[in-house]
C-alpha cells in the first residue's frame, strides 16, 4: 500500500481582475506561502465550486470599497453560511470604518493593499492560526478616533453627574422613568429632577429633544 501523502492546506482567492489574481497567486507561493491556491473571479463563482477542503478565502477587492454596494451583504453572508472558514479581505482602501465593519462581520484579516508581499503571506498565515490581522495602516486612524472619544468623554463629565450619565443611557434606551427608577434603584421623583436637570443643561424641552442635543455637542 502507498502511503498517503499529506495534501498541501488551499487557499481560495477571489479577485473579479484575471491578471491581479494570477499575479497575486503566483507572488504568495514565490515568497513563502506553503499552499495550494484555487482561483475565482467572483463569490458567486466560489460558492458554486466550494468543496468544503479550504483553509481560508482571500477576497481581493481592489479599489472596491468594503462598504459598497452588495459587497458588504455578500460578505456577511458568506461568514454566516461558512463560519469555520476564515476570510481575509485584501483591498486598496483600509479606512478604519470599513476595516472595523469587516471585523464585526467575523472577517480574520484586513489587509491594505499598500503593504509589500511578505506582510501579506504574514497576514494570511496568522489568520489561518486563529489569530486576527489589522494593518498598522489602521493604526493612526484608531489613535485619532480614541483620542476625539477620550475628549468627548472628559467634557461630558464637566457637564454631567455620574448619576444623570446612567439616566441618559435609560433615556437613550427609550425607557419610561418608572423603569428607569427601577432600574437604578430610584424613586421616580427622583429620576424626574434628574431629567429636569439634564434638560436645563442642555436648554431644551423635552425627553425626544435630549438625544438629539446629545448627538449634536458629543457624537
Amino acid at each position: 500500500m502507498k502511503p498517503m501523502l499529506n495534501r498541501a492546506p488551499v487557499l481560495d482567492i477571489i479577485d473579479e481582475r484575471a491578471l491581479d489574481r494570477e499575479c497575486l497567486s503566483q507572488s504568495l507561493v514565490s515568497h513563502g506561502l506553503n499552499m495550494t491556491i484555487v482561483l475565482f473571479n467572483s463569490i458567486d463563482a466560489w460558492m458554486a465550486k466550494y468543496s468544503g477542503h479550504s483553509s481560508g478565502l482571500l477576497i481581493s477587492l481592489g479599489s472596491h470599497d468594503f462598504t459598497e454596494s452588495g459587497i458588504e451583504e455578500s460578505i456577511r453572508l458568506l461568514v454566516a453560511k461558512f463560519p469555520e472558514l476564515p476570510v481575509i479581505i485584501l483591498s486598496d482602501n483600509h479606512d478604519l470604518r470599513q476595516v472595523l465593519t469587516a471585523l464585526d462581520l467575523g472577517v480574520k484579516g484586513f489587509i491594505p493593499s499598500a503593504v509589500g508581499i511578505a506582510v501579506c503571506v504574514k497576514a494570511i498565515s496568522l489568520a489561518l492560526s486563529g489569530g486576527i490581522f489589522i494593518s498598522t495602516e489602521s493604526l493612526p486612524e484608531l489613535r485619532r478616533l480614541m483620542s476625539v472619544a477620550d475628549q468627548q468623554e472628559r467634557k461630558r463629565a464637566e457637564v454631567f453627574t455620574s448619576r444623570e450619565e446612567e439616566v441618559i443611557s435609560m433615556l437613550k434606551l427609550g425607557k419610561a422613568n418608572k423603569i428607569i427608577a427601577y432600574e437604578l434603584a430610584l424613586r421616580e421623583s427622583t429620576v424626574k429632577v434628574h431629567i429636569r436637570n439634564i434638560m436645563k443643561k442642555l436648554k431644551v424641552h423635552n425627553r425626544t429633544e435630549v438625544i438629539f442635543k446629545l448627538n449634536e455637542l458629543f457624537n
